[in-house]
């Protein structure tokens, strides 16, 4: 399968949304001239960001190294819930709304530079906070950020679960061990059948999305396909277009000719209708003239005749 090439993915996905078509079309157009229709084809699966998710990847690319603090601040967020570190995370935790809300800042002064971003008080800022502390959580979603390739927002939902530590109460000799919170197991295994469930759904929605994108790029495959016939045949007839008109330019042209040359003819027919007439004209002048002189011939005759 063809990879689109890194830059064409960075330059399409820092475009803003409601161009993000047009520049996703010039690609494949370019990728198709290039004679390469297998990248025009992958290129002409990636989908349209929403604002959120586009704002989220203007910042992935022009500042990746701001996300990059994101990404260590989440590991390192991680490792202290892991450890059960209560101090380090609750200065962790400030250090992440921190850089959170420094990003989001970032977000704002990065989309004020694009002419075609939409007006500041229009910007959804909410939701690209939601989707950076979701990256904070969630390897795959920072994964995405951190890529810029993000298609929607994310929701933050915690750091996942935290182990129950097995807690003793100290009473200043031996230790005796706290009963356990009931409550707090039943709460826990309601969350654990509840996260299983939406997993199960999730997991259902992914199947029915990935058959129904399955049957789209079958789909997409045939309209190329038909695009590409229809390419074809209107370069073929433009083709034959063209050979017509140049014939019937050249036709055009010889026909200037004969109509010259037939006024020229014209012309001469007419002068020589004229010359005619004169010429006959001028012949039964002669003949006139040939006859008066044959009838004087004849009565000087007759008169020698009757002289004699």
């Amino acid at each position: 399968m063809a990879e689109v090439p890194a830059e064409v993915i960075r330059q399409l996905y820092a475009t803003p949304p409601d161009r993000f078509v047009a520049a996703r079309d010039a690609a494949v157009a370019q990728a198709r001239q290039s004679g390469d229709p297998r990248t025009a084809r992958e290129i002409g699966k990636l989908r349209r960001p929403t604002v959120a998710a586009w704002l989220v990847n203007l910042l992935a690319i022009r500042r990746p190294e701001l996300v990059a603090d994101l990404t260590q601040l989440a590991e390192s967020l991680r490792a202290a819930q892991r450890d059960l570190r209560g101090g380090t995370l609750r200065e962790l935790s400030a250090q992440r709304r921190a850089v959170v809300g420094a990003l989001v800042a970032e977000v704002r002064r990065l989309a004020a530079a694009e002419p075609a971003a939409p007006p500041a008080g229009k910007l959804p800022l909410g939701e690209v906070e939601a989707t950076l502390n979701a990256a904070l959580s969630d390897t795959e979603v920072a994964e995405q950020v951190r890529a810029g390739r993000l298609l929607r927002a994310s929701h933050y939902a915690g750091f996942g679960e935290v182990p129950r530590p097995q807690l003793r109460l100290v009473t200043g000799g031996e230790e005796a061990p706290v009963v356990p919170d009931r409550a707090a197991e039943r709460a826990d295994a309601r969350r654990a059948r509840d996260e299983r469930a939406a997993r199960a759904e999730r997991a259902g929605r992914r199947r029915t999305a990935t058959r129904e994108l399955t049957r789209a790029r079958a789909d997409l495959d045939r309209a190329e396909e038909e695009l590409a016939e229809a390419d074809a045949a209107e370069r073929d007839g433009a083709a034959t277009l063209d050979r017509i008109e140049t014939e019937l330019a050249e036709l055009e042209r010889r026909r200037a000719v004969a109509e010259q040359e037939l006024s020229r003819a014209r012309l001469a027919r007419r002068g020589a209708e004229r010359a005619v007439t004169a010429a006959r004209r001028r012949a039964g002048e002669v003949e006139a003239v040939l006859e008066a002189l044959d009838a004087e011939e004849g009565d000087a005759e007759t008169g020698d005749d009757r002289a004699d």
